[in-house]
């Protein structure tokens, strides 16, 4: 189940692509989407990760992060985003605690669930019924709301 609209998101600190450190209180004051996915380099997670690279210039200006989180690791993550050319982080969240505390554990890997967390750091929506091919623009429509 899901995290609930309005409970303020669960703080975290990980390594992203390049292995840098990185919080959730680093992006206070944006609009941050976190999309939790099952792994790198498989069919709907690469589609979803290019419907955020492709639509990257819809975001630009409008104070939006997009941070996509699975278990793999930062190695992974580096080839995902070569291979891909990806234009935001992924973080690693190897031991899981991110899965865990966004309540989205599918027995090894991430659900496919999206919380979009509003600048003062409380959930102002969630997708548990991604559509893979269109989730970037379905994403900006519901921060839009």
């Amino acid at each position: 189940m899901a995290l609930s609209v309005g409970t303020t998101a669960p703080a975290f600190t990980t390594k992203d692509t390049n292995g840098n450190t990185v919080s959730l209180s680093d992006f206070a004051g944006k609009t941050v989407v976190l999309y939790f996915y099952p792994k790198d380099d498989t069919p709907g997670c690469t589609k979803q990760a290019c419907s955020f690279r492709d639509a990257q210039s819809d975001y630009q200006g409008k104070d939006i992060v997009v941070l996509g989180v699975s278990a793999d690791d930062v190695t992974s993550h580096q080839a995902f985003t070569t291979k891909y050319k990806l234009n935001f982080p992924l973080l690693a969240d190897t031991d899981k605690s991110l899965i865990k505390a966004y309540d989205v554990d599918g027995g090894g890997y991430a659900k496919r669930v999206t919380y979009i967390i509003d600048p003062n750091g409380k959930i102002a929506h969630v997708d548990t019924t991604v559509n893979t091919s269109t989730h970037a623009s379905d994403v900006l429509a519901a921060i839009a709301l």
